[in-house]
């Protein structure tokens, strides 16, 4: 009898063991599904919850309580655009029966910079090399001062920077609630047409050619020279449509990040970002991040070349080319991205 009570207070100490675990791996980020389905996004509380750095203010309360007179506007206009989130992200959920919880493999878009308490998500033709320079800027320790001495290539290797994923998931959770959260997004179809132009029409890329083209090219184009089906360097805008449309796209996996949804790539309505930045507004939205992280004196956004950016009539110019069939489920495939972030439907669209 004394045995057999032994063995059950064991499996039982196993089965807390077990249960423990479980219950573990499912509370990242639980703290956001509350915050994005509640009126509670204007948090001036951070003033009193968030400690900050050998007693000064850090960036998130800089945002929600504003010392300088100059943010206070700022505030306001960033204030709306993360009810336009908010707001989107609950007509999404009460319209889907899907809910899931982030994982820390979600969390790989996001770059931590301790130092600061940032959190920034990279959107691939949203300036993104030159936000990944000013975080090494930001993280280096002085290692770097102006972001324009980073070559590129550099900015893109991942051991350059920290990210989010790289935490525990106790460490993953004091970071979201804590750092000031931030991402840029752009204008969907001219982030794709950014996207199209840079990873298929430039001879350099040839590793997209060959991973992407090759496949596009043998799927969609009839009569497909051999140099074509080997290179895969010449293919055409509306194949490049074709492709993003078809089913079978989705089921060979997630997009790759160029042209992924800021939806999907950041996890708006699972993290709530403080700083909804555009890139239509970037040289503005720049200099106030960095303003609120108390570098804006000594650190400045690298500028950019507005003669080779993708424009919108240079996008209309694009879809022209494609049937209006595909005008409608581009749009489908973007839509939340158009909707979250206040986007217009652009008035070259075609709907059927």
């Amino acid at each position: 009898m004394k045995q057999t009570l032994l063995e059950l207070m064991r499996m039982s100490r196993i089965c807390r063991m077990v249960l423990a675990t479980c219950l573990g791996s499912f509370i990242l980020v639980i703290f956001y599904f509350q915050s994005m389905f509640q009126p509670v996004m204007r948090r001036n509380q951070f003033a009193a919850d968030v400690c900050c750095r050998k007693g000064s203010r850090n960036a998130l309360q800089e945002l929600y309580n504003p010392t300088q007179s100059e943010f206070s506007s700022a505030a306001i206009l960033h204030q709306g655009r993360r009810d336009q989130v908010a707001e989107s992200c609950r007509a999404q959920s009460a319209s889907s029966r899907k809910r899931r919880v982030l994982t820390p493999g979600d969390l790989k878009h996001l770059v931590v910079d301790e130092e600061h308490e940032l959190i920034y998500c990279y959107v691939p033709k949203v300036a993104c090399t030159n936000w990944k320079r000013v975080m090494m800027v930001l993280t280096g320790h002085g290692k770097y001062s102006d972001p324009m001495e980073i070559p590129s290539n550099e900015a893109h290797v991942p051991s350059n920077l920290k990210y989010l994923n790289q935490y525990s998931i106790a460490e993953i959770n004091h970071r979201l609630k804590s750092y000031l959260k931030f991402l840029f997004v752009r204008e969907p179809f001219e982030r794709l047409v950014s996207a199209y132009r840079n990873k298929f029409t430039l001879k350099y890329n040839s590793s997209f050619h060959r991973r992407f083209g090759t496949k596009i090219v043998r799927r969609y184009r009839k009569d497909a020279t051999q140099e074509a089906l080997l290179n895969g360097a010449d293919v055409k805008f509306r194949e490049f449509a074709e492709y993003l449309v078809d089913p079978a796209t989705q089921r060979d996996g997630p997009l790759n990040e160029h042209w992924q949804t800021v939806y999907q790539l950041c996890h708006p309505c699972h993290i709530h970002y403080d700083l909804v930045g555009k890139y239509e507004t970037l040289e503005e939205d720049a200099k106030y991040v960095l303003r609120l992280a108390g570098v804006g004196e000594s650190l400045r956004f690298p500028t950019y070349a507005k003669s080779t950016r993708t424009t919108d009539s240079m996008t209309a110019q694009f879809f022209s080319n494609i049937s209006s069939q595909q005008h409608s489920q581009l749009f489908q495939l973007y839509k939340l991205d158009f909707l979250m972030f206040n986007y217009s439907t652009p008035s070259y669209l075609r709907l059927d």
